[in-house]
């Protein structure tokens, strides 16, 4: 995987960008204006973000692993240590399935309902591989998602959720935040 030089991520124009930021060249971004990144953020090959009117929010160090995709109209916030696993789509804008409306960016907005909401990981979530994130979801401090899983209501800190759709397993362990103490003081 190659990564993009300093003067080629400056030259994209995000609305922000923090240092130590690993962006492979094979990454698309979307509204790039509206995506602020933070410190020490790697964001893999064949990732998606593209941001709408709400924007993309990314923390301090954040991993996006490759062909994930944070798509939508409304915000997506990563606060610090998120990690997201390959294949992981997060969306703040969806179509109305029902067949009342249509469908998809190329038809006129009078003729659809989109529904759009913010989403929020909090610090020290994981989502696992090939897990979806829909419109309107706050993960909380510490969940962790098991992949393949479909994330559709709020999950509950420091808890550890599965399924299709996920449903709280069992509590995580808080070690991590004693960590997280110590690694930031040892920078």
């Amino acid at each position: 995987m190659a990564f993009l030089e300093q003067a080629q991520l400056e030259k994209i124009g995000f609305g922000a960008l923090g240092s130590n930021v690993l962006i492979s060249d094979k990454a698309s971004f979307y509204n790039p204006e509206k995506i602020y990144i933070g410190n020490n953020v790697r964001v893999d090959d064949f990732c998606v973000l593209s941001a709408g009117d709400g924007g993309i929010e990314i923390g301090d160090y954040i991993h996006v692993a490759v062909f994930s995709s944070l798509i939508g109209a409304g915000r997506i916030k990563l606060a610090d240590f998120v990690n997201i696993s390959s294949r992981v789509s997060i969306y703040s804008s969806n179509d109305d399935y029902s067949g009342a409306t249509l469908t998809n960016p190329m038809v006129p907005d009078e003729f659809k309902n989109v529904q759009s909401a913010d989403v929020e990981l909090k610090k020290h979530v994981i989502v696992g591989a090939g897990s979806v994130i829909l419109p309107g979801v706050t993960l909380n401090e510490g969940v962790a998602v098991g992949a393949l899983s479909l994330v559709a209501k709020d999950c509950e800190e420091f808890t550890v959720y599965s399924g299709v759709p996920a449903k709280a397993l069992k509590p995580r362990k808080r070690d991590l935040k004693k960590l997280e103490l110590a690694f930031l003081k040892s920078q």
